[in-house]
């Protein structure tokens, strides 16, 4: 199998979804063309279609879980091939990485959302305890303590 390489400017790039599974950015060219279709990529500041063609030089903003990713095309492939060549054909640029950086850290220093839940189903600690006071309350009946009669 030969490699995708990048290709010199041409009159016509391959298509945005294309472009963005070659560049690895999605695992099969369908969730790329589904993430295109719900508006989470722009072009030059354009909300672009899957069929739009990529060109060098453009400024992709691609939304991936939530983080924000600004790339600059380099190179130009509508096949996939090594990881390698997938990351020659974009750059990141500064603020993005700084921007991605700086979300990382709040979600890193962000409190768990479990830990505020206070009503709903029990944890599964929780469960045990209470399974272990039903233990020890059928243990203590009122049955055993009464006297004889």
């Amino acid at each position: 199998m030969t490699a995708a390489k990048p290709t010199p400017a041409s009159s016509a790039g391959p298509r945005l979804d294309k472009w963005l599974w070659a560049a690895r950015f999605y695992k099969t060219r369908a969730l790329a063309a589904e993430v295109i279709a719900r508006g989470r990529v722009a072009v030059n500041g354009q909300v672009a279609k899957a069929s739009r063609e990529v060109r060098l030089g453009d400024l992709l903003q691609l939304q991936q879980d939530q983080a924000t990713r600004v790339l600059r095309v380099c190179g130009l492939s509508a096949q996939r091939g090594p990881a390698t060549l997938a990351q020659g054909l974009y750059t990141e640029t500064e603020d993005s990485i700084a921007a991605r950086a700086r979300a990382a850290e709040q979600r890193r220093l962000g409190t768990e959302p479990a830990l505020s839940i206070t009503d709903g189903r029990p944890t599964k600690r929780e469960r045990r305890d209470l399974g272990k006071a039903q233990v020890a309350w059928q243990r203590w009946s009122a049955s055993l303590d009464e006297p004889d009669r």
